[in-house]
């Protein structure tokens, strides 16, 4: 691979040869079946090169080809092992890494953006990148002043490719369905489109980024490197050295793994109230784990901005949901835009719909695992949850808010995390704690 493929022909036929592969596959499969292998054994064979092929395609590919493929590794969490087994290895490689861009594009770049003077930045620089994903890989480097520095470079042509992807991948929702079953992938896409241009800018990634770094600097639980230079396609931030959260997940202890689960959840929450932003991007390849034990968030391209903090309803809500108020919570939805006039829904499919994102803060302590999200995939199968997702509208304020709830739940899942999660929300998700100083003015 030379370069990012940017003209829509050739894009077009790297993901068409995705399905048509995949057909191949299967009938290869059948053929096997015929001869005497067992069903299972065919099945594991045909997920697994599915597998490796998607991750091939997509990783070349880049943009929003690998964005969906990340958006889809959160997701395993939730399907059963014989399912999820062949293709978990595969989709958790697209979370942070993607076949690297050669150094003579990566040095085309920096002279289109630095100017041929680029080098004179940097006391040095290493071509072979430390992470490639979706729009943009990280090399590290030492900056002119000596401090060693991360620097984010864009892909070139990266906007026009996402946006071609976007088209594609719309077509293949068949594929997709058979890798995760019930997924409605056109929302996901439509949902990571209106994301394209913000991330695309870097200029508006440094301000969030910046602005997180000054709230979190010298915090006990959190680091954020904060920004050297930026422009629109080119971010220099400060070098955080830690371990992936992905390695976690894979190779961390119990304690670890707990840890690193319940500081996931305290920045989530308490970034609202602290910074005025929501990272919007929580898939194991964004964060790192430092050798004193703090979590280090990176890439804020996505950020959701909430300058008065997570909406009140959204704790209140959770509240009234714990007492087994369905009526009151159906009432509240209603009022919030995500049940429509017209709409009615029947509050026990409601409650089965809602459980995973709530049972957490009805308890003390509770864990996280494929075992439970599988159980609450079930339940809300039984009940026709296709019914109750038509149902329902998504207001715009609480777009971004659903997607790292949702997502952060699989990583989370994913990590088998024990933890005292409902404290987290009592301290920072206004209107969920009956005393909170919202909840007693809204009563006077």
């Amino acid at each position: 691979m030379s370069d990012l493929p940017r003209r829509a022909v050739a894009r077009s036929a790297k993901l068409a040869s995705l399905p048509i592969g995949f057909a191949g596959r299967t009938a290869l499969g059948l053929g096997k079946r015929i001869g005497g292998k067992s069903a299972e054994i065919v099945s594991q064979e045909i997920q697994q090169r599915t597998a490796e092929q998607i991750f091939k395609v997509l990783g070349e590919l880049k943009g929003g080809a690998m964005k969906l493929g990340q958006a889809l590794s959160i997701f395993e969490a939730a399907l059963p092992q014989e399912i999820a087994g062949p293709y978990r290895a595969t989709l958790t490689r697209l979370q942070d890494a993607a076949p690297p861009l050669p150094a003579a594009t990566v040095h085309k770049v920096l002279i289109e953006q630095l100017g041929n003077d680029w080098r004179d930045n940097f006391l040095s620089f290493e071509d072979r990148p430390t992470a490639a994903a979706s729009i943009g890989q990280v090399h590290k480097a030492v900056w002119h002043d000596g401090r060693t520095v991360a620097v984010k470079i864009q892909y070139p042509g990266a906007g026009k490719a996402l946006l071609s992807d976007f088209a594609q991948l719309a077509r293949l929702g068949k594929l997709f369905g058979a890798l995760l079953p019930g997924l409605d992938v056109k929302s996901v896409l439509t949902e990571l489109r209106e994301r394209v241009a913000e991330e695309l800018d870097y200029l508006n990634e440094a301000q969030a980024q910046h602005a997180f770094a000054l709230e979190f600097r010298d915090d006990p639980d959190f680091v954020v490197p904060d920004v050297i230079a930026a422009n629109e396609q080119v971010l220099v931030s400060e070098w955080v050295d830690g371990t992936p959260l992905s390695r976690i997940i894979t190779d961390g202890t119990k304690e670890e793994r707990d840890r690193a689960g319940l500081l996931l959840v305290r920045f989530l929450f308490c970034s609202p109230a602290r910074v005025g932003m929501l990272h919007a991007d929580p898939h194991p390849g964004n964060f790192r784990i430092t050798g004193d034990g703090r979590l280090c968030a990176l890439d804020f391209g996505a950020v959701n901005r909430l300058p008065q903090g997570y909406p009140p309803a959204f704790g209140q809500l959770t509240r009234i949901f714990n007492s087994g108020d369905m009526d009151s919570v159906v009432q509240g939805l209603r009022d919030e835009g995500f049940i429509l006039p017209h709409i009615e829904v029947e509050p026990e499919a409601l409650r089965a719909f809602l459980a995973p994102y709530v049972e957490p803060t009805t308890v003390e302590e509770f864990t996280f695992s494929r075992e439970w999200l599988q159980e609450q995939a079930a339940t809300v199968t039984d009940l026709r949850p296709g019914n109750v997702t038509r149902q329902l509208n998504l207001p715009p304020s609480y777009v971004l808010i659903h997607r790292v709830h949702a997502a952060g739940i699989g990583v989370l899942c994913q990590l088998g995390t024990t933890a005292r999660f409902r404290d987290e929300v009592v301290r920072w998700v206004p209107g969920f704690d009956e005393d909170d100083p919202w909840e007693q003015a809204a009563a006077g």
